[in-house]
């Protein structure tokens, strides 16, 4: 064989006991599983290479559910951020936005809308249009691999334009189409963004002929829905009742409660869960193990400013009368862009500028920065929309840890990391989400078993991905594998210095090849796209 990882601890992703076993690995994938072969007096297996685990556990590599590294993967071949996690995939195209299918005119206008979450890409060559033209790019090799959901917002962007209204018959009709052609080239699903425009002007009639072509193909719907403040559970139902119509899989995308008037109710989320799941639902999520959340500091405003475009939205900040119509609904009324809840500035902190003269901004919250300029903070909030042109991304202080470790326990919870990996002071699960899981939530407050944790962050979530060959250490299965040591696991990346890597983890391989080595990147892109599978 290829490599022997012996004595290793292995915790194999079903979420049962943990064994110690010899594994091998052959032409990328796990040829053997050997349990107890030293203690037995089993003839071990044979390698050309073999790595002494001892005291290390093997699991299977980490699957980020809910990522933001759409370009990233392009951009950066390194891409530690999330190697020396142990994430071995990735499910990109998320919050309903990002850069396919697209023609010339809605790429553009994609590329200003999320230039937050990504960067513009002047350092990209855009060679794709379609679904599979990007997949076929990313099988030119990456780091990690990636698998992908069609985003219903550049659908509708696509079909419909920027428009606050229904589709017609036609436009419905075109994004079925475009759907469905992303679904035969290789998605696994449609992700939306129901707080972003142009998607959440979709009604729900809309979004269920959509997920009635993504259960077509065997995909599953992954919605950021309506709210996570203000009528959250609302929004919650809303999202189960349509995709129980529409006979599509849930999955429930940074599944959290938020803001004051969430605090204390995620026993009520996972109450309705529990029932929709009790009588047939088929729903799974994912969450993120911080309080903070992350965005742009454009998402904040109200739907109806940000309608026609990322061109309408500078036009209207920089008309007086409309300014301060906005300045109403986002401080007053309470925009849906921020959840249904008046904003509070002492909340929103800067993560990130793209204009270089703007980084004094970074790192302090809006409330801080207009404090220092004298100033009231909806007027700074509008320069650095203004002068920034949209491309300010922020962390919102606005979570409740008792809400974050009761919706981690669910049997049907997922890790994503929601990572947005630009800016100077990035939210620090753009680096540490797993090791964070593994460090502070199972070994420091033991929210969460070692076995637990690892099934909810490999198994379960290839199940919801329908991936027959991934997420177990299991003969036969691609050697997707992360080696960590269970004592000292950690993130390393904090509020303070969110870019640090973790600890512990000083193997990661993908199709069997060693990513990670020794706590050191290596030169190897073994990642490709991961196409959904037929049924």
């Amino acid at each position: 064989m290829d490599l022997v990882i012996r004595d290793a601890e292995v915790v194999d992703g079903t979420g049962d006991p943990s064994y110690r076993a010899d594994v091998g690995i052959e032409a990328g994938r796990i040829t053997t599983v050997v349990k107890e072969a030293a203690a037995a007096g089993c003839l071990r297996p044979v390698a050309r290479r073999v790595l002494d685990a001892e005291g290390l556990v093997l699991a299977p590599g980490f699957i980020d559910m809910h990522a933001h590294s759409d370009l990233a993967l392009l951009r950066d071949p390194d891409h530690s951020a999330k190697a020396a996690q142990g994430v071995t995939l990735e499910v990109i195209g998320q919050d309903g936005l990002s850069y396919a299918p697209v023609d010339d005119r809605a790429l553009a206008e994609v590329r200003r809308a999320i230039t937050g979450w990504n960067g513009y890409g002047d350092d990209i060559d855009f060679d794709w249009r379609s679904v599979g033209e990007y997949l076929d790019r990313l099988d030119r090799g990456i780091a990690v691999n990636a698998a992908y959901l069609v985003p219903q917002g550049t659908v509708r962007m696509l079909a419909a334009g920027w428009e606050d209204r229904a589709a017609t018959p036609q436009e419905l009709d075109r994004m079925r189409q475009l759907v469905a052609e992303g679904m035969a080239q290789g998605a696994v699903g449609m992700s939306s963004g129901l707080t972003y425009t142009p998607g959440m002007y979709a009604k729900d009639a809309e979004l269920t002929e959509l997920c009635r072509v993504v259960a077509e193909y065997g995909g599953y719907y992954c919605p950021h829905h309506r709210s996570y403040g203000a009528g959250a559970l609302e929004a919650y139902e809303e999202m189960v009742a349509l995709t129980r119509e529409a006979g599509c899989p849930l999955h429930l995308a940074h599944a959290t409660m938020n803001f004051g008037v969430n605090k204390g109710k995620a026993p009520d989320l996972l109450a309705l869960l529990d029932k929709a799941l009790a009588s047939g639902a088929d729903i799974s999520l994912d969450t993120y193990p911080y309080t903070p959340g992350s965005t742009t500091l454009v998402a904040m405003l109200p739907s109806w400013a940000s309608e026609g475009g990322p061109d309408a939205i500078l036009e209207r900040l920089a008309d007086e009368d409309t300014a301060e119509r906005i300045r109403h609904h986002v401080e007053v009324v309470g925009a849906d862009g921020c959840h249904g809840v008046p904003i509070e500035w002492d909340t929103i902190e800067i993560s990130g500028v793209n204009d270089p003269a703007l980084a004094p901004y970074v790192g302090r919250t809006v409330r801080q920065s207009a404090d220092r300029r004298g100033e009231a903070p909806w007027v700074t909030a509008r320069r650095l929309l203004l002068d920034d042109r949209l491309g300010s991304t922020i962390l919102q202080h606005v979570g409740h840890e008792e809400n974050v470790q009761a919706i981690m326990r669910h049997p049907m919870h997922t890790g994503g990391s929601d990572g947005i990996l630009r800016g100077d002071k990035p939210h620090p699960r753009a680096y540490g989400t797993f090791p964070h899981y593994l460090g502070r939530y199972v070994r420091e407050l033991g929210v969460l078993s070692l076995e637990e944790c690892v099934a909810h962050l490999t198994g379960r979530p290839a199940t919801r991905l329908r991936l027959p060959d991934r997420g177990l250490v299991r003969e036969g299965y691609r050697a997707d594998l992360v080696l960590f040591d269970p004592a000292t696991v950690a993130a390393g990346s904090t509020f303070e210095e969110p870019r640090t890597l973790p600890t512990g983890i000083p193997h990661v391989l993908i199709d069997g090849r060693f990513v990670i080595e020794d706590g050191r990147r290596t030169d190897v892109l073994a990642g490709r796209a991961v196409r959904r599978t037929p049924r």
